[in-house]
């Protein structure tokens, strides 16, 4: 992999990409953003009140945006993204894009353990009815695995682990 070459994180919301970016960025000393606090940063607004007062549609154009200056713009970079950014064009365009795959049921059992759960699901709009976001996960799981460059399997697994499996998978 070239040293200049973005690690892009992709998987469903909760899996644990923004732990494991700051796991990962203080392993191997690379900075590292998150896509949906930058959009947050750029409409001076949380994802749900974009989600309530703009909608999803909106919220995807602002991920197209994004996609589009990360792939221009930054390098030598980790980039955790929400669960649905692996729908935006030239993905493969930011960077090595790293599958962290684990099972829905895992996912929800982790966050309801958490000690901030009420928090975690509070702002993730798609979580909120998690019988469609069961469905949700099932059409996305497999666009998740065909866009990815690597998959690494996360079920019971620290940051610190994955972040460690990922640098020895990439060779950094």
């Amino acid at each position: 992999m070239k040293s200049s070459e973005n690690l892009v994180l992709i998987g469903f919301m909760g899996v644990g990409k923004g732990a494991t970016a700051r796991a990962l960025s203080k392993l191997i000393g690379r900075f590292n953003l998150d896509c949906d606090d930058l959009i947050q940063s750029k409409e001076n607004q949380k994802i749900t009140e974009i989600f309530a007062t703009k909608g999803e549609a909106y919220f995807r154009e602002l991920e197209r945006d994004l996609a589009k200056f990360l792939a221009k713009n930054v390098k030598n970079t980790i980039i955790s993204t929400g669960g649905g950014f692996v729908n935006v064009k030239g993905l493969g365009k930011i960077g090595k894009i790293i599958y962290l795959k684990s099972s829905f049921e895992a996912i929800i059992q982790k966050m309801q353990k958490s000690q901030n759960s009420e928090k975690k699901f509070a702002k993730r709009p798609l979580l909120q009815n998690l019988d469609k976001a069961k469905e949700l996960f099932n059409l996305r799981e497999k666009i998740y695995a065909k866009k990815a460059d690597f998959i690494i399997e996360v079920e019971n697994k620290t940051p610190k682990q994955i972040a460690k499996e990922i640098r020895k998978i990439v060779k950094i």
